[in-house]
């Protein structure tokens, strides 16, 4: 893969005063991704067969997850190839048109027999033999947009109205259509990132403090507003108390934890999987690796991420320009954020939140936007090594 990586070519593109040279990716950055997707593909095989052997739905066939996930796993490293190859500075062309784009999907997906519904929610806009979970697109539109407004209108970044309120209407559009869906952990996510990115982009502290004491009575409001979001917190502060319905899910995933001890029970031989835990291939896949792989397992998995989130980072604020900085960070923080609520959700430590694990859990879209994701940060990387050298 790395080597293909490196041959892989475009024709040559105008750079927009960015450095020249021979550009190699950061191959930390790319090899963790690679361990992750191959340790999750296993996983997937592993935590859904029986289930797929037992289902209609799945035509009684114990491959039928893992073969959709690896159609999407070429799709995914064929976008991740291509986005590391095309001059991230492209990137600002399209970002301005892609939240459109993005505003568009997001207001078909309400339409009725376009968006596909499933779990309580309508998050899927039908796209003919599979389905695309809108929400996962605009959270790298919405990065690309915030990157692309501070990066051109930097001189306003002190100003409210012109710096903080124009990107703010913005984001209120996408968030109002994302939370109709309903999915409120999109929401906190875009909400959480967009005030990060202005804050590192140099808006005022005072303006993002005024603007945090106006959306958390607002998060609240959603919090407590949808029943089965008070079960999840009430469920996460005493599971036990109703251990047959709001606590089931966060009691089966200690179990997991519980019975892996150091090292696992080994991979295939989870009791969990058989039907104790629900959805033990998407959300609560760590679980399984926890009882498959053990504690030593688990360590791993988070190792992974840990090193994948610094390196991102690091490619941020090695960036030659602001918005290369603006996009490597976002980005970066898509992925921890994700990761950390997921990780911490199965654990028991934070309320449990619908979230994918990325690069892990079973889900076509969010892989898919995962690796479109590292592509562009592979990109990027390439400019932040030749700089190094200059």
């Amino acid at each position: 893969m790395i080597g293909f990586l490196k041959r892989f070519s475009l024709p040559e593109l105008p750079f927009r005063n960015l450095p020249e040279g021979d550009k190699r990716p950061d191959l930390v950055l790319l090899l963790v991704v690679l361990i992750l997707v191959s340790i999750g593909t296993v996983m997937i095989y592993s935590s859904s067969s029986i289930m797929a052997a037992a289902s209609k739905a799945s035509h009684h066939d114990g491959w039928y997850f893992l073969k959709k996930q690896i159609v999407f796993v070429i799709l995914g490293f064929g976008m991740m190839i291509l986005m590391s190859r095309i001059p991230y500075s492209y990137l600002r062309q399209v970002a301005y048109p892609s939240i459109l784009v993005c505003i568009v999907l997001l207001s078909l997906v309400l339409v009725p027999h376009l968006g596909v519904r499933a779990g309580g929610a309508t998050r899927w806009l039908r796209m003919g033999f599979f389905s695309f979970q809108v929400s996962e697109l605009a959270k790298i539109c919405m990065i690309l947009f915030m990157a692309q407004f501070m990066t051109r209108k930097i001189e306003y970044r002190k100003n409210f109205q012109r710096g903080v309120a124009v990107p703010l209407a913005v984001t209120g559009v996408v968030l109002s259509l994302i939370i109709l869906e309903p999915d409120f952990g999109t929401c906190a996510i875009i909400s959480v990132i967009m005030l990060l990115m202005l804050y590192m982009a140099g808006a005022r502290v005072v303006h993002l403090g005024a603007l945090m004491a106006a959306l958390i009575p607002v998060g609240i409001w959603f919090l407590i507003h949808e029943r089965y979001r008070v079960d999840r917190l009430t469920a996460f502060l005493d599971p036990w108390k109703d251990p047959q319905k709001t606590g089931f899910q966060i009691i089966q995933s200690l179990i997991s934890f519980g019975s892996g001890g150091a090292f696992g029970v080994g991979v295939g031989d989870s009791m969990q999987k058989l039907f104790y835990l629900p959805e033990p291939h998407t959300d609560f896949i760590l679980s399984i690796i926890a009882e498959e792989a053990g504690f030593v397992g688990v360590v791993v998995v988070i190792a992974l991420f840990v090193i994948l989130i610094v390196r991102g980072f690091f490619i941020a604020f090695r960036a030659p320009d602001l918005f290369g900085t603006l996009v490597a960070a976002g980005l970066t923080m898509i992925i921890a954020l994700e990761a950390v609520i997921n990780i911490a959700g199965v654990m028991g430590l934070i309320p449990l939140k619908g979230l994918a694990l990325p690069f892990l859990s079973y889900g076509g879209t969010s892989l898919l936007m995962s690796l479109t994701a590292v592509g562009i940060l592979l990109n990027i990387s390439t400019y932040t090594e030749i700089k190094e050298e200059s």
